[in-house]
């Protein structure tokens, strides 16, 4: 009996051992990173600097293009420098219709065809859409040549996509599309972007929710709120917060609501960001700021925020401000700065 009960014992204690050896090699998760492949700054010498926003975003075991750039044959030299495969990515996000997100997506469909596409739905618009027909006064008193469709439309009219064989989803409203990985379906009220709409992505991890943004034409702070509805735990924000032409009355309100109101943890801003925004984020989150300019990687794993790049020189060195500045006066895509010119000429007559 007591040798059979020891090999019973040593028997246990082997399949125990195997089990806890495993345990943490099953369990674990990779940390996962989000690299910036289309920005306007960055000190990657072998990334290419255009106006517009990319990132890649590994996380949850999820390979996410978020956005595409301004430029294709610029984003493909950008995704070849950093040696990105997008026949591997699970999908693709498009925030909004604006070109300097979206025109990458020709040379992403060249090389990953059938990938999974979600854009914000609209009546009309590039990424397609579907009206019932009866949106339109009808005349039945005309002839049926005078009639659209004869006077026989059909019950749904579909209205064609600048990718017309892209498999492309629209979302309409907030939306999970896989688990714990939420589009946030906004639209925008601000003068010059009114009723845009505009997708941001929602990670919500164990240690709060990864917010990756595109333009923020709602509101940086709306777009948080919706995510809060999540998690109120938001740890980390990486994108363009369209601060670029803002006063600088407007930037200390956001920063403010940000790192007080919602308590962000980590901050990792952007394209329309702004240089002066960029500026007082970094002042209020000091090593919470993290470094983001194109070929950035931004690390996901437990305390990111203590570690790699930040905010700190040379993260923009004088040769990046003035090709920033210049891009964003050349793009001006609203006609912001011209409204407040033409404002500013009518004040002196």
């Amino acid at each position: 009996m007591g040798l059979r009960a020891n090999l019973f014992l040593a028997g246990a204690l082997a399949v125990t051992a195997v089990l806890v050896a495993a345990t943490p090699i099953a369990a674990a998760e990779p940390a996962g990173q989000i690299t910036i492949l289309y920005d306007a700054f960055g000190t990657d010498a072998a990334m290419k600097k255009d106006w517009g926003f990319s990132a890649l975003v590994e996380i949850s075991g999820k390979r996410i293009l978020f956005d595409t750039g301004n430029d294709p044959d610029i984003f493909a030299a950008n995704v070849k420098a950093k040696n990105i495969d997008l026949t591997s990515i699970d999908f693709v996000v498009l925030s909004h219709r604006h070109s300097d997100h979206m025109a990458g997506l020709n040379h992403v469909l060249s090389v990953n065809p059938t990938v999974k596409i979600y854009a914000p739905k609209e009546g009309f618009g590039v990424f397609g859409a579907s009206l019932p027909s009866s949106f339109y006064r009808k005349d039945e008193s005309l002839p049926p040549g005078m009639r659209y469709y004869g006077g026989k439309p059909p019950e749904v009219m579909k209205f064609g996509s600048a990718w017309q064989r892209a498999n492309i989803e629209l979302v309409d409203k907030t939306t999970e599309i896989a688990p714990g990985i939420t589009l946030l379906a906004l639209v925008s009220d601000a003068p010059g972007t009114r009723e845009l709409k505009e997708l941001s992505l929602a990670v919500n991890t164990a240690d709060g929710v990864v917010l990756v943004v595109g333009c923020s034409h709602p509101g940086i702070e709306k777009i948080v709120e919706a995510a809060t509805a999540i998690n109120p735990k938001i740890r980390l924000i990486a994108g363009g917060f369209h601060l670029v032409v803002a006063p600088d009355e407007a930037i200390a309100r956001t920063v403010a609501t940000l790192k007080d109101t919602f308590k962000v943890e980590s901050i990792a801003p952007g394209h329309c960001t702004g240089e002066p925004t960029f500026a007082a984020l970094k002042q209020a989150y000091g090593d919470r700021y993290l470094y983001a300019g194109v070929g950035t990687s931004l690390p996901l794993g437990p305390g990111m925020g203590s570690v790699g790049r930040r905010g700190e020189g040379p993260a923009i060195q004088q040769d990046d401000l003035a090709t920033y500045r210049k891009l964003a006066h050349r793009e001006d895509p609203f006609g912001i700065l011209k409204a407040r010119n033409l404002r500013s000429g009518l004040s002196r007559l």
